[in-house]
């Protein structure tokens, strides 16, 4: 009973929250966004190839230089419209940049975005499976030698490199998965210059760290994640006391890895990756006024 009324729940979250959006989000004869399916969200990981391998829009990737000594490939998309976009940076779980994270990134660019998803394994080597996604036990390897400061230093030069496009504003955004989550909100810490946050189910920095928040960030759980979720509260309570902008939605039933795995949990991760999806659109169109 107690399944069947969380459910019921997340179906009422999503009806309101899919209300807002067609409320505020921004329109295609206004702004110029074309192809935008109202309702549409990222495909799960084993429809994803499918679906990017069938997207009309257009994506390349590209060399992005970091200093003079390091560069990282990206995946970037871009939306149909007719003027320019504001850019989102997406950051990779811990198992690379897959398939499933390039339709991530083709799903914001249907959105409205230029979406720009930088390999963060760039230069470790790391081979690839079958499907030409990074085979998993050595990307998650791969990314634990990772250098926090370095990975930042990569997600700067990404955005730089995607707002000075000629179809770009010069406004980003930033939304991670997972691993990539918790750099999403190390991000906002980071950079003064970040229009937006968007965390999926990833960690929070400590309170320290969190004293150089500027931009709004949006934190998107499941509810059975007891590990990530045991940061959300202090978090809360660091930003609330510095009168930063953080909003968190747990998603009752739903697991870590939502928006992936959207055929786990009974069905509540599905639920949860249609209500998320939304607020995710919804928080970069206001934020970064695309």
């Amino acid at each position: 009973m107690r399944a069947k009324q969380r459910i019921r729940w997340n179906a009422v979250v999503l009806a309101c929250v899919s209300a807002a959006f067609a409320a505020c989000a921004p329109q295609g004869g206004a702004r110029g966004v074309g192809s935008r399916v109202p309702g549409a969200i990222p495909a799960g990981a084993a429809e994803a190839p499918a679906r990017l391998a069938a997207s009309p829009r257009h994506g390349e990737w590209v060399m992005v230089r970091v200093g003079d000594a390091d560069s990282v490939r990206a995946w970037v998309v871009y939306p149909e419209r007719r003027d320019r976009a504001p850019v989102v940076v997406v950051v990779h779980e811990i198992y690379g940049l897959t398939s499933w994270m390039r339709g991530v990134a083709d799903q914001l660019a249907a959105d409205g975005f230029i979406a720009i998803a930088p390999d963060l394994l760039s230069g470790k080597n790391v081979p690839a499976g079958p499907d030409g996604d990074p085979v998993r036990d050595s990307a998650t390897a791969a990314i634990r030698t990772l250098d926090a400061a370095a990975v930042q230093r990569r997600v700067d030069a990404t955005a730089a490199h995607a707002m000075a496009l000629p179809a770009a504003l010069p406004r980003y955004g930033i939304v991670g998965f997972c691993w990539g989550g918790g750099v999403s909100f190390a991000h906002a810490a980071h950079a003064p210059g970040l229009g937006a946050s968007v965390v999926y189910y990833g960690v929070a920095p400590p309170a320290a760290q969190l004293a150089s928040v500027r931009a709004p960030v949006l934190g998107l759980y499941g509810e059975n994640d007891a590990r990530v979720n045991a940061t959300i509260a202090p978090a809360d309570s660091a930003l609330r006391a510095l009168g930063r902008t953080y909003q968190h939605q747990v998603f009752a039933g739903a697991g870590h890895g939502f928006l992936r795995q959207q055929d786990g949990q009974n069905g509540a991760n599905l639920q949860a990756a249609r209500a998320a999806w939304s607020l995710t659109v919804q928080w970069f169109h206001r934020h970064l006024r695309g």
